[in-house]
């Protein structure tokens, strides 16, 4: 829940010119909220860059006041969208039944869902990681067919590592992303599993990205704070080639 129209139009001709000619080399999508999407679209796809939302009802239409549709999504020129982000599950009250309707209305419709799992911090303290991040995956692609795999993203989000002082190391999240993969085969099998995209979303910032990305199992990252400030974001989108990370009160964590 960030930016006005102007701050939002100045923060993507930022990027533009921060990314220039990267988009060739790396898929970057951004989701802001429902109210810039449609302005938003024509200077994002000049720029390469694709457009989302962070949630979406699973109806196309009906009395769901407040609610957006995923052809109202479509309609505005969105591709892709986010799907039980933590902090829809902690402050909305998502369930993985919720977000399991959503990704098959997603699927659909034929936007890209970026599919959201990951355990709190009391979780992980307990030893309880896999379990909950395993029901999450059973509850959430429940009933999803085999041949949409391919068209999922899967989004793992550490929610002990977002804003609470704990930082997740590159090979805890790779750990992580393992498990991940590894349980997709009981649900998919072997041949589909390695085709799945599992990007890392706890508090990604310019000076973890290169290490995250050097996980075999690590496919992208889905970016917080740092993707509101277009030379951070930018740092973190041109990651191989950057030079000394910014400092950290350079930020705010999200």
């Amino acid at each position: 829940m960030n930016k006005t129209l102007d701050e939002a139009i100045h923060l993507v001709e930022e990027l533009k010119r921060e990314i220039y000619n990267k988009t060739e080399e790396v898929e970057v999508v951004i989701f802001p909220p429902f109210t810039l999407l449609r302005a938003l679209q024509p200077l994002l796809e000049e720029a390469g860059i694709g457009l989302g939302a962070q949630n979406m009802h699973w109806e196309k239409e009906g009395a769901y006041t407040g609610e957006i549709s995923p052809l109202m999504l479509l309609d505005a020129g969105c591709n892709y969208v986010i799907l039980g982000h933590s902090e829809r599950r902690e402050y909305f009250g998502e369930t993985d039944e919720k977000i399991n309707k959503k990704l098959k209305a997603a699927l659909s419709f034929g936007l890209t869902p970026i599919v959201c799992v990951g355990e709190k911090l009391e979780e992980r303290k307990r030893g309880k990681s896999e379990e909950i991040v395993e029901k999450q995956l059973r509850g959430c692609f429940k009933k999803i067919d085999s041949k949409n795999v391919e068209k999922i993203v899967i989004a793992y989000e550490p929610v002990w590592a977002i804003g609470t002082g704990e930082t997740a190391t590159p090979e805890q999240a790779q750990e992580m992303h393992y498990f991940i993969r590894e349980k997709l085969k009981s649900l998919w099998g072997k041949d589909k599993n390695e085709f799945i995209r599992i990007q890392y979303g706890g508090s990604v910032k310019p000076e973890n990205i290169k290490g995250l990305m050097k996980q075999p199992d690590i496919d992208g990252a889905l970016v917080g704070g740092a993707s509101l400030k277009a030379h951070l974001f930018a740092k973190i989108i041109k990651y191989e080639s950057s030079e000394k990370p910014p400092e950290p009160s350079d930020y705010t964590d999200s």
